[in-house]
């Protein structure tokens, strides 16, 4: 068997590739399989599968989470905070028909998406800060609270 089969898998699923991505990050932050970042979907339609980029800034103790959701207005978006998790869902329904060249063009564009982030201990709801602008959501929220922060206690 040659090398570039073992690599090359043309039916490699998108979904498996995310899973391998999803392990990676909980394996580096040390989150367990249930705080992982988690996608669902509805199984009667089909999933989007928006682009998540999430960011920490150690110097303003702040998490950015920024969710690319092309298209979506802010009454189609939802943000739920339970259980220590931020959970980002939305459902789109686009329909556009117009004439082109004698033809009759219409595109579609229905789905529902729902992506899950481990929330910081001590992190309070509202705390939890968030906009849609030019189709980018960004939620931010603190890393830690003041009272769960480490404190340093020297020895005498």
């Amino acid at each position: 068997m040659s090398l570039s089969n073992y690599f090359y898998e043309p039916f490699f699923s998108l979904s498996e590739f995310d899973r391998l991505f999803d392990e990676a990050f909980s394996a580096r932050t040390g989150n367990s399989g249930n705080q992982q970042v988690t996608r669902q979907s509805s199984s009667s339609t089909r999933s989007l599968r928006p682009r998540m980029d999430v960011h920490e800034d150690a110097e303003k103790n702040v998490v950015t989470a920024t969710f690319e959701l092309p298209g979506l207005r802010k009454e189609d978006v939802n943000i739920d905070v339970h259980n220590n998790q931020l959970t980002v869902s939305g459902e789109t329904k686009q329909d556009e028909s117009r004439e082109e060249n004698g033809y009759a063009v219409r595109e579609r564009r229905f789905g529902k998406f729902s992506r899950t982030l481990p929330l910081p201990q001590g992190v309070k709801p509202e705390e939890i800060k968030a906009g849609l602008e030019h189709g980018v959501l960004t939620v931010t929220f603190p890393n830690t609270s003041a009272e769960t922060a480490p404190k340093k206690i020297t020895v005498s």
